[in-house]
């Protein structure tokens, strides 16, 4: 499996591309929120996964059992929960 620093490192960088243009000034650590920190709608937060899936090429991770809880969806996720929940669904790299 790859490790949680790997794929920190990885969803970081995606995360700094994806965001590039929005003119942001922010650090991106593992305690990065989308939403709260980085302003994500939830639009931003489908096409965001959209860009992790592609970076580690790998489709279908399961990414709505992240991002949806008790039948609603989560209000907010930060770099480190993703980086946890593909850590336990990716394979070695």
């Amino acid at each position: 499996m790859l490790q949680t620093l790997d794929i920190e490192h990885r969803l970081k960088s995606t995360l700094d591309e994806f965001v590039a243009d929005w003119g942001l000034d922010a650090e991106i650590t593992a305690e990065t929120w989308l939403v709260e920190d980085l302003g994500f709608d939830s639009i931003d937060v489908i096409q965001f996964i959209v860009a992790v899936e592609t970076a580690f090429d790998k489709r279908n991770v399961g990414f709505q059992e992240l991002i949806m809880q008790d039948g609603r969806y989560v209000d907010d996720l930060s770099v480190g929960q993703m980086a946890t929940f593909l850590e336990a669904r990716l394979p070695a790299a």
